[in-house]
């Protein structure tokens, strides 16, 4: 499995509209082979929002960038001015997972 993080730094006076277009979005990656999840992550302390999907394989990451739905997801992009900086796109492979035992 691997996660992709997409660091975004977001304007003071911005943050509802980054969360409402993270909310109305088309859901078009849910859909995608290879896909497990989304969490987008609101900043406790600073400006930058982290966003996260998780899949199956790098390949199922890629083949999802070179979709036509990748195309149609990313066609009305948010406005320069709510961007404080650019963002830092990472990926990663998770090697071990620990979860809450019953």
């Amino acid at each position: 499995m691997i996660v992709t993080a997409n660091r975004v730094s977001i304007t003071k006076g911005y943050e509802q509209e980054f969360e409402k277009r993270f909310e109305q979005r088309l859901g078009a990656v849910d859909r995608m082979p290879g896909f497990i999840r989304n969490e987008v992550l609101r900043p406790l302390q600073g400006d930058c929002y982290v966003v996260l999907t998780y899949w199956e394989s790098e390949a199922a990451f890629e083949a999802w960038m070179q979709s036509e739905s990748f195309k149609q997801a990313h066609a009305n992009p948010a406005p320069k001015e709510m961007f404080a900086g650019r963002s830092v796109f990472e990926m990663h492979e998770v090697i071990q997972v620990s979860e809450k035992k019953s």
